[in-house]
């Protein structure tokens, strides 16, 4: 099978793609298959260097990034103008790479590089599949979802946002998981950290902004710990420019309940464990995030990054505390506001359960399975 791959610009449309084309070669080797792969993205791109490092071959054409704005005059920028030159230009090559590749089918995950890439796929008349991760419809995906793609989504409240000429054969898959993430081992994250104040008989909070760490959060757990450690462990993923500030908040501190702070400025390997350990999270609320805590079965405390596109974690956030799958900062972000969610969840066991019970509900851990499904049946149109 002959696969194009596009989508990129964040970890949120770059990983499920790996994690799809991967299940997708495990899925047609099974069969007695092989996989031709070519990944299509921007020029020095977070998805070159991911496919370089998958060993993934990767073709770069021209993108270009809409500035969206309430004011319609601001929407006819220069750089607007400039970038929209761009994406034409991006799909007369994106449809020569198409030409001379001859995929069986085009998988796009989204990010602006995805829209010349499917463009290109449907000008060719191949077979295009859009995965969406969050519950809104991106814009990139909005375009080629007019652009008769075959629709796979993350969530039955999105299909309502297709339109009609794709809700049809629209298919909820969930957003893939990395398989890693499924398999950690709580009994073996504390050892693997190096946590020794480490106490079993408390439950677990894990903190993380993502690989550079959240200034915002962590700081409004800095001012919270004199509460929390007295309640709970706490693994804290700060990012390295933080690791010095954090480790001085517990400094005056009594130091057994200062112990059971460990920080970190990065969780690597061990993530998996660290998860499985955790029995609450605080983090942002990304469609990645979502992904792997709803696929767990993790009780959360979300804090949306307020500049993401569409304000889609706080559309994200909202959805899941609506449902009882998490609890949110949706407003107001502070330390008071976060004890406030945090402690019925800490003090009380059963109802820590029921918030990850019904996050459950929301988890698809077979997401790039359901995905593979999706783009095998789009070979056999």
């Amino acid at each position: 099978m002959r696969l194009i791959v596009t989508g990129g610009g964040t970890g949120g449309h770059t990983y499920p793609a790996l994690t799809a084309v991967n299940a997708l070669r495990a899925r047609l080797e099974a069969q007695g298959r092989s996989l031709d792969v070519l990944w299509v993205g921007a020029e020095d791109s977070l998805e070159g260097r991911v496919a370089a490092s998958n060993d993934i071959p990767f073709q770069a054409v021209d993108t270009g990034k809409v500035r969206r704005s309430k004011n319609p005059l601001k929407l006819v920028s220069a750089e607007n103008i400039r970038d929209m030159g761009k994406a034409f230009r991006g799909v007369f090559q994106s449809r020569r790479v198409v030409s001379d590749f001859r995929p069986d089918v085009v998988l796009a995950t989204g990010g602006y590089v995805a829209v010349p890439v499917g463009l290109a796929a449907r000008m060719a008349r191949r077979p295009l599949v859009v995965h969406e991760q969050t519950v809104l419809l991106g814009l990139a995906n909005k375009v080629l979802a007019r652009a008769g793609a075959r629709m796979a989504v993350t969530s039955e409240s999105t299909l309502k946002l297709l339109p009609d000429s794709a809700r049809a054969d629209a298919v909820v898959t969930g957003n893939p998981v990395r398989p890693a993430v499924l398999e950690g081992q709580a009994d073996r994250a504390a050892a693997e950290l190096g946590f020794e104040g480490y106490d079993p008989d408390l439950p677990t909070v894990y903190v993380t902004g993502g690989a550079q760490g959240s200034v915002q959060i962590n700081t409004t757990v800095r001012d919270l710990l004199p509460w929390l450690l007295e309640r709970a462990n706490v693994v804290h993923q700060c990012g390295e420019a933080n690791v010095d500030d954090l480790r001085a908040a517990t400094r005056d501190l009594d130091p057994e309940p200062a112990a059971r702070h460990h920080v970190t400025a990065f969780v690597g390997s061990e993530l998996p464990d660290v998860l499985a350990m955790a029995d609450v999270v605080i983090s942002r609320s990304g469609a990645g995030t979502i992904a792997e805590l709803t696929a767990l079965g993790k009780a959360a405390v979300f804090v949306p990054l307020a500049s993401s596109a569409g304000d889609e974690q706080r559309h994200n956030a909202r959805h899941l505390q609506e449902a009882g799958a998490a609890l949110a900062l949706l407003d107001e972000v502070s330390a008071e506001r976060l004890r406030e969610k945090l402690e019925p969840l800490l003090a009380d066991a059963d109802r820590r359960a029921a918030v990850a019970e019904r996050a459950r509900e929301h988890g698809r851990p077979d997401a790039a399975d359901r995905l593979v499904d999706v783009v095998l049946k789009a070979e056999d149109t």
